[in-house]
């Protein structure tokens, strides 16, 4: 799972998938089906979010705003994406997960190609603003959708093909929108990515099977304010949902105004140079699954620490002026990123027993949120103190989440599963 990956939707589904032979089984050309269409759907989500990140500096020349302005053609994306997921999960229980899916990503396509055309920042960021909203409706529920119509035995390969969907768009949609961007500018860069949206989302409808096991029903938004007092009663959720937001506005900013800090004197690099930076990506699909492991060999709370430590060390690299302590801090930054996010996550969901669908909303709302904030408010920071500021805000931020996650391993036990109260 990534900083892009998003790998704890709300899952408002109806009853869970069984190995009733009306389902879709491993193996079959509907799972395949199934697959592509999923994957190629978390490939083209988090590309056509992520893929501003390396085009911030340019933003900055081309329409004259400050780094921090120009990080709000991200931040504003992922703060409404956080709110919209909220609910996104609720429009699906009434109209269905199919027809939400194929929606949100033809609406986000639009918008994407759209934004690539403008020559006014503020429209720009109307834009950027409601493709978080349009974009939310893909992660909220495609999750749901294979818990509905995956035969059992074939829900962990399809699960893990979406995520790796997720993953792998998040890691392209930078890389080709910085790469692109180098040689015919930046417009080209969303230009790009939002082409293969469109064959994504031609894909989606045409390979997606209906849904056979949904059903309507009117989920209620009066029963979560209930829901949600549980779960903050709990003695460790609540700090879980603060290291969510911590451990992506830790990342999201590093990455933020690492490409201003390399295309800028001494470096110089190149923006292709610069957009291949998001190739290190690749090192967190080892992080989570490895970090996942060692989490359940050696405790959640002291690898939490662990995944901690290393990006604090990334930081101290990521201060020092040669490039090669550069490379190695941002992969230990990744590295730790990844593996704490995969820790985290999957403690909320055992936490929260049968209330993991409220949860991983919370979770998700809170992760982003991080993003949203801390990736615009490192702008502040980049601005009066350039890269040494981002790197003290960042340093602050990581020390406060191994606090957070010390006190977790020191106060919170296994207990049963959290219960709705009345």
């Amino acid at each position: 799972m990534n900083g892009d990956t998003a790998a704890l939707p709300a899952d408002r589904s109806a009853p869970a998938a069984s190995p009733a032979a009306d389902h879709i089984q491993q193996g079959t050309p509907a799972f395949r089906r199934t697959a592509v269409a999923l994957f190629l759907a978390g490939f083209s989500t988090f590309g056509l979010l992520y893929t501003v990140q390396p085009l911030l500096p340019e933003f900055t020349r081309h329409f004259g705003v400050s780094a921090a302005n120009s990080a709000l053609a991200l931040s504003l994306s992922t703060g409404l994406l956080a709110v919209s997921m909220l609910i996104a999960g609720l429009i699906s229980d009434r109209v269905g997960r199919r027809n939400v899916m194929i929606t949100a990503l033809l609406a986000s396509t639009v918008l994407s190609a759209a934004s690539a055309l403008v020559n006014d920042w503020t429209t720009l960021l109307i834009l950027r603003a409601l493709l978080g909203i349009a974009l939310s409706g893909v992660p909220a529920v495609a999750m749901t959708y294979l818990v509905e119509e995956m035969d059992s035995r074939a829900l962990g390969l399809a699960m893990g093909l979406y995520i790796g969907g997720n993953a792998v768009g998040g890691m392209s949609g930078r890389l080709i929108a910085g790469v692109v961007a180098d040689h015919w500018g930046w417009r080209w860069g969303i230009g790009g990515v939002s082409i293969i949206a469109v064959f994504s989302t031609a894909l989606l409808w045409m390979q997606l099977p209906p849904s056979r096991h949904f059903q309507s029903r009117r989920s209620g938004l009066r029963e979560l304010p209930a829901r949600w007092r549980t779960l903050f009663a709990d003695p460790g959720l609540p700090w879980l949902f603060a290291t969510a937001f911590l451990l992506m506005g830790v990342f999201v900013t590093l990455y933020n105004y690492l490409g201003y800090h390399l295309l800028a004197p001494p470096y110089q690099l190149s923006q292709t140079v610069v957009g291949l930076i998001f190739s290190v990506y690749l090192v967190g699909t080892f992080s989570s699954a490895w970090m996942g492991q060692q989490a359940t060999r050696h405790g959640r709370g002291k690898v939490l620490a662990i995944c901690y430590a290393l990006i604090a060390t990334g930081i101290v690299l990521l201060a020092l002026p040669w490039l090669g302590c550069m490379a190695a801090g941002i992969a230990l930054v990744t590295f730790g990123f990844f593996g704490g996010h995969s820790v985290a996550s999957s403690w909320v969901g055992s936490r929260a027993g049968i209330l993991r669908a409220e949860a991983s909303a919370l979770y998700l709302f809170a992760y982003y949120l991080g993003s949203s904030v801390a990736g615009a408010l490192g702008g502040v920071f980049y601005t009066h103190w350039d890269w040494w500021g981002v790197c003290a805000f960042t340093a602050v931020m990581t020390l406060g989440g191994a606090s957070i996650a010390w006190q977790l391993r020191r106060r919170t036990r296994p207990q049963p599963e959290l219960a709705l109260s009345r």
